[in-house]
């Protein structure tokens, strides 16, 4: 597995990128606060199906933003949820949205830390569990990290035996498709380059007035994030790639009336996303 290579600030960069986005996603259409107030759940079907039955489980999730997905399981009657992010703006957010749907703290958790950290952090905290039975990540957590390996290996760490962690993520395809068409390869699959950006705007609004507009970005392949997960001493349960995802990511997608994005009917398709189980053996 080969090294990425990087901006030394790239922290610093992409947290002061995420902290200022925090108010901007609060007052969005797209995150929809009063929607989740309501409805309290934004768990996609797939992986509600994947996932399975969560009563009575204990939950960690990881570079957990502003707290929706963590809660939503809590929601599905996960007995214990724990939400780690490094943007402290993100998780005082997602503590005062756990207050407002009612889940206390005695079923809810939100810790500040590096997710590089997250094994220090929830020793740390007399509120959260060492070990999970599910450890929960995904859509658009690991571009932001340079070393795949060291993330499993965090990660693993805090599986429980018996339990899994589940991973759901675009696609690594979809980073060398031209943007327009997805129609032709223009970039390079195995690059371990950074990618640096200072484009203002968020996804969810991109002409939005913002200041801190460097950010950091890794890509990493299929490949590379299976293999570290099972260096890491998890076993792949299943690995399922989709053709669909969450939002325009090229300008020939349609939306389908179940809300995802895919390539036209007449056309061949490719992965948009992938999921993957991966479990610790009991002893």
């Amino acid at each position: 597995m080969r090294t990425h290579t990087g901006p030394e600030d790239w922290r610093a960069a992409n947290r002061a990128m995420w902290d200022e986005r925090v108010p901007l996603h609060l007052a969005s259409d797209f995150y929809d606060q009063d929607g989740f107030r309501r409805d309290r759940d934004v768990i996609r079907d797939f992986e509600a199906a994947e996932v399975g039955d969560v009563t009575g489980k204990s939950l960690l999730h990881l570079q957990c933003h502003i707290g929706q997905d963590t809660l939503s399981w809590a929601h599905r009657g996960a007995a214990r949820v724990v939400g780690l992010d490094f943007s402290e703006p993100a998780i005082e957010a997602a503590r005062e949205l756990a207050a407002e749907v009612g889940i206390g703290p005695g079923r809810a958790t939100f810790l500040t830390a590096d997710v590089y950290d997250a094994a220090q952090a929830v020793a740390a905290s007399t509120a959260a569990p060492s070990v999970y039975d599910v450890v929960y990540t995904g859509l658009g957590a690991l571009c932001w990290l340079p070393d795949i390996r060291r993330w499993a290996e965090t990660a693993a760490s805090l599986v429980a035996p018996g339990g899994f962690l589940y991973l759901a993520e675009f696609h690594p395809l979809t980073d060398v498709l031209d943007d327009e068409s997805a129609s032709r390869v223009a970039y390079d699959y195995f690059s371990r380059d950074a990618w640096v950006d200072e484009s203002p705007g968020t996804y969810t609004d991109f002409s939005a007035p913002t200041v801190h507009n460097r950010r950091v970005e890794w890509q990493h392949t299929l490949g590379d994030v299976v293999s570290a997960l099972a260096a890491a001493g998890l076993r792949l349960e299943f690995l399922h790639e989709h053709d669909m995802t969450m939002f325009q990511r090229f300008g020939s997608l349609v939306r389908g009336d179940d809300g995802y994005f895919r390539l036209p009917a007449d056309r061949p398709r490719v992965p948009l996303m992938y999921s993957l189980k991966a479990t610790r053996p009991r002893p």
